[in-house]
């Protein structure tokens, strides 16, 4: 068998479970400027069509409805949104030296701006803007949270521009 060679896989989407639908759909799209591909839906617990069993393989049997909207980034990165009935509304403890995702990140070089379209939309800043290389590069990040309590970071420039230098400035 002829060994392939591994190259990187793309990032498709990522899920976010959030209180109320509407409200982040509206954050979400106003906000960050990502693109509404589906309103907000109900899926309903069912086995006759294949997105029901598949959210019945997924979920398991312990719900009977969410509601769903998908939204996309400029660079056709997904966003699904989900909303369940009975779930906890608050956001977990924010605590990244546990095991798990802890973040997101979006890019944006009006890093000061997005950051006040966030806190009036009633976001969070979680630290100041910070430069990674201030001596070498313009380049700045900033932890911020959204409404409902969801921690993301913003770069104002790629990632990959970010650490090319390979090592952190002193």
């Amino acid at each position: 068998m002829k060994e392939t060679k591994n190259y990187p896989k793309s990032f498709s989407h990522i899920g976010i479970t959030v209180p109320d639908i509407n409200k982040a759909v509206e954050f979400y799209s106003e906000v960050m400027g990502w693109y509404v591909i589906m309103q907000p839906s109900e899926i309903k617990k069912e086995t006759e069509t294949a997105i029901g069993q598949m959210c019945i393989d997924v979920f398991g049997n312990d719900w009977t409805s969410f509601e769903i909207a998908h939204l996309a980034t400029s660079d056709g990165i997904g966003v699904e949104l989900f909303s369940f009935p009975d779930g906890i509304k608050e956001a977990p403890e924010f605590n990244p030296f546990n095991t798990g995702l802890f973040h997101f990140c979006v890019q944006d070089p009006n890093i000061e701006e997005l950051i006040e379209k966030i806190i009036s939309y009633g976001g969070k800043q979680r630290m100041p803007i910070r430069e990674y290389y201030p001596k070498d590069k313009p380049f700045k990040m900033c932890y911020v949270e959204d409404p409902f309590g969801i921690v993301f970071e913003i770069y104002t420039h790629s990632y990959e521009l970010t650490y090319s230098s390979g090592a952190y400035a002193e």
